[in-house]
């Protein structure tokens, strides 16, 4: 339905008291056009029964009275846009393929993510407490077809031991003056928002540094103190967090939240710096090859990866939680590392990257590889365990979403009719309209 070029708003699905529009569809699909998937009108398909099953979720939350906050909301919206900027190649390009501008956009999003983070609460209330004994693993393997087991390629159980660069106050210093010549501009009169998205080394330079409504809780504690002591529109001097120094405006109250924009000058390590961490982890790797002290004990001392410092440095594999990684899962730093080693033996140091890109230097600890094989219980139980788990989480919410299509007037426009997703949904209503 066309009036002069544009699309026409319309009911696509009825879910209870709740209506979709395809205006609805046509945002989502864009946002994944956004983040790199190629057209494929088959997609909208997937995206309509998304949202006719977060539209059953999210009325039985609003039922239970689940809620969400305005913080968490503008968190998650937050976070997805500046993956959508980063992989759109800019704020302008963005804006261009959204045919919107961003704010616009994020205010458009708002009842939508709202709605979806409800959904997934509710989902989870569903599933908490589903687990799986022994018994279940054994007879969820034993039904498996054991022609068609799994084949797992070469798994490595492995440890690391990681020491960041430090700077001293003086290598600091070039950073915080840079952070104070932008400061300086601002207040001489230059926008804020123009001198975040020209200058800042942060996630929000494309909004001018915004940061929408949050708690104290959302932020580091220097960040949150310099926050909330402000009055709207007023100016911080510069402060350093550990992600650098920054300076703030606060552009409104509201009750426990507060809206600020900012302005980040990242820290980063210098040639002495980086050489002084060299010298700290060779130090540690030679106690840990001397026997001096073990592996666990260097890392849980001295390790500065938070994630694996109190699991003795021990990495977990991140898609299953067990201790087993698939060596061609490896990023090829660690593979490289860990692919000549014995087990129980350590590798060199070497310089490398933490989540957030930032150099640091490593040593790895290799404690057990297993060689490719066939699943089997005695091998494979936390994966199959997980998997088990899995299945059971599926079979719950099945039933789950099984009882409410029973109960719950489900309609779906005609032109979505042809989509296998949806046949499930609109049969009770064919049904009914057929007697």
């Amino acid at each position: 339905m066309c009036a002069q070029g544009k699309l026409v708003d319309r009911v696509v699905a009825t879910v209870g008291s709740g209506i979709i529009l395809q205006s609805d569809i046509e945002i989502l699909y864009a946002q994944n056009l956004a983040q790199g998937m190629k057209p494929d009108d088959g997609f909208k398909c997937y995206v309509l029964q998304q949202l006719v099953t977060q539209k059953l979720l999210s009325q039985q939350a609003a039922i239970d009275s689940i809620e969400v906050s305005e913080a968490e909301v503008d968190d998650n919206l937050n976070r997805k846009m500046q993956v959508m900027v980063r992989q759109a190649g800019g704020k302008e390009r963005l804006e261009e393929f959204l045919n919107r501008s961003l704010l616009q956009y994020k205010e458009e999003m708002r009842s939508t993510e709202a709605e979806q983070l409800k959904a997934q609460k509710m989902q989870a209330n569903i599933v908490s407490t589903v687990n799986v004994t022994p018994q279940e693993v054994k007879r969820y393997f034993e039904s498996l077809n054991q022609d068609s087991l799994p084949y797992f390629n070469t798994e490595v159980e492995i440890g690391e031991v990681v020491i960041k660069p430090v700077l001293t106050k003086e290598e600091k210093e070039q950073f915080r003056l840079k952070a104070e010549g932008y400061r300086k501009q601002v207040m001489d009169g230059s926008d804020f928002g123009t001198i975040a998205r020209l200058y800042s080394e942060d996630g929000s330079a494309p909004y001018g540094g915004e940061l929408g409504f949050a708690t104290r809780d959302n932020y580091v504690k220097e960040f949150s103190a310099m926050a909330f002591k402000l009055k709207e529109g007023e100016v911080s001097p510069v402060f350093e967090t550990m992600y650098g120094f920054h300076f703030l405006q606060v552009l409104q109250r509201r009750g426990e939240e507060v809206n600020v924009r900012h302005v980040l000058i990242k820290t980063k390590p210098t040639a002495t710096s980086l050489e002084r961490a060299k010298a700290k982890i060779d130090s540690i790797y030679d106690k840990v090859v001397q026997r001096k002290l073990t592996f666990n004990a260097a890392a849980s001392l001295y390790s500065e990866n938070e994630e694996t410092k109190y699991t003795g440095g021990m990495i977990s594999n991140e898609q299953d939680r067990t201790s087993l990684i698939p060596m061609d899962q490896l990023d090829k730093e660690t593979f490289t590392a860990i692919d000549p080693l014995e087990v129980g033996q350590y590798s060199k140091s070497f310089l490398s990257k933490d989540r957030t890109g930032n150099p640091v230097y490593k040593f790895m600890y290799l404690k057990s590889r297993i060689p490719p094989h066939q699943a089997n219980l005695e091998q494979d139980f936390a994966k199959i365990q997980e998997a088990a788990r899995q299945d059971k989480i599926n079979r719950r919410l099945s039933e789950w979403f099984e009882q409410r299509k029973d109960n719950t007037f489900i309609d779906i426009n005609p032109d979505f009719l042809e989509c296998e997703e949806l046949k499930l949904w609109n049969i009770n209503n064919q049904l009914a309209n057929s007697h």
